[in-house]
């Protein structure tokens, strides 16, 4: 593998495919201590395609845990005004937005639990204002993932940590089809196909989706009027970016007062530097009533706890079984590769891309329409070999759409 080569490569990607960077644009890079190489890279092709700017924001694991470990109990239950203004006043100004993630799914595993939760709610709420951004698509957006020595070893644990993160790089390459010869050409193609299955769900127009498989029976109805979205998006601007690399699905909007029944989670899922294992919940007019899990408990427990919106769902996503990242057989312990593996839900807000006029609504707009809101988002997994999703149409013609955890349409 040439290593350079690939990351090149994949740097190109990000930049063309992902927030297809056009001259005069300003690039706000989340980055830490084991992205920085990669973020160099950003920097210096970000400058050649005509870039008027690329500017960061740095964390680091080590200063991470000191805060948490001797950060008193205040600074947890405030944001600094500035932090949101600095990064508003980025997006009102032409600048979009990459993260490019790079992870320790464990990281807080042994730290403060009240300081975490309490962090967390409290960078929710001070974020609402600029989580719209990205939301909405009123800037252009990509996640995209650097394997660290924590997460590889994470993923590969009867490796030495060498070989690990080098056997995550090449799934990471091969899942977002860097190790092809043209990975530009390569995704153009693959959004054409991802918006075949978009084109014919909107047509479908399907008043509500029937799940089953192994712990899951669940009925979910769609908002009226809603939108399928896959592969590539517009900003509200209208230049065309892809807002994950990679991605494998179509998804749309669950009314979020109309879901019942039972969804089980079929992988783990990493949140808040913790992994939240063998859970499921049970739904009554689109709320969680009940839920459990063997693993995490507690920090399911907080994330319903965000607000009203994070016990209702904001995205339902389609994703076929035999997905490339599928085939790789590696649970990623990352919701970017993961969720993209699998068909899966999210709680919390909803994307306003998937209904008309969705970015201009407001807060009563969308509680009539059943426009989940809230200030989390958080993906999980529900697909398999086993999950079924059939179709129901306002005239009662049901259609399967996914059978055996695949395509059938």
């Amino acid at each position: 593998m040439d290593f350079k080569r690939n990351i090149e490569k994949y740097v190109e990607l990000i930049l063309k495919v992902g927030l297809n960077i056009q001259k005069g644009d300003g690039i706000f890079v989340l980055v830490n201590e084991h992205s920085i190489g990669m973020v160099r890279e950003v920097t210096k092709q970000a400058y050649k395609m005509g870039a008027k700017d690329v500017v960061y924001d740095f964390s680091d694991d080590e200063m991470t845990l000191a805060r948490y470990a001797y950060g008193d109990e205040s600074i947890f239950k405030e944001m600094p005004k500035f932090k949101i203004d600095y990064i508003e006043a980025a997006y009102k100004n032409n600048y979009h937005r990459l993260a490019i993630v790079a992870d320790n799914p464990e990281l807080l595993k042994n730290a403060d639990a009240k300081k975490v939760s309490e962090w967390n709610k409290t960078r929710a709420i001070a974020s609402k204002p600029i989580m719209k951004y990205t939301m909405e698509n009123h800037v252009k957006w990509c996640v995209a993932a650097h394997p660290t020595p924590a997460w590889a070893k994470s993923v590969f644990p009867e490796l030495p940590e060498e070989q690990a993160l080098t056997k995550l790089w090449e799934k990471v390459f091969d899942a977002t089809r860097v190790s092809m010869d043209d990975p530009v050409a390569a995704w153009k193609e693959h959004d054409a196909a991802l918006k075949k299955h978009q084109n014919f769900l909107n047509e479908m127009a399907f008043e509500k989706l029937l799940y089953k498989g192994p712990g899951t029976d669940l009925e979910v109805y769609l908002t009226e009027g809603h939108r399928w979205v896959g592969g590539s998006g517009k900003s509200t601007r209208g230049d065309v970016f892809m807002a994950n690399i990679p991605t494998e699905e179509v998804f749309s909007m669950p009314h979020a007062f109309k879901v019942n029944g039972t969804l089980k989670a079929t992988k783990p899922l990493a949140a808040r530097g913790r992994i939240i294992n063998d859970f499921h919940f049970t739904f009554k007019d689109g709320k969680v009533i009940d839920f459990d899990a063997k693993e995490g408990k507690d920090v399911l427990q907080s994330l319903l706890d965000s607000d009203e919106g994070a016990r209702r769902l904001g995205e339902v996503a389609l994703v076929a079984d035999d997905s490339p990242i599928s085939n790789t057989g590696v649970l990623f312990k990352n919701t970017l590769f993961d969720e993209n593996a699998s068909c899966h839900f999210a709680i919390g807000n909803a994307y306003s891309e998937n209904i008309k006029g969705g970015a201009e609504f407001s807060d009563e707009d969308k509680k009539k329409i059943g426009m989940n809101n809230s200030i989390i988002h958080v993906d999980f997994m529900v697909g398999g070999p086993e999950l079924s999703v059939i179709g129901v149409k306002k005239d009662g013609t049901q259609v399967q759409i996914l059978k055996n955890g695949n395509w059938a349409i």
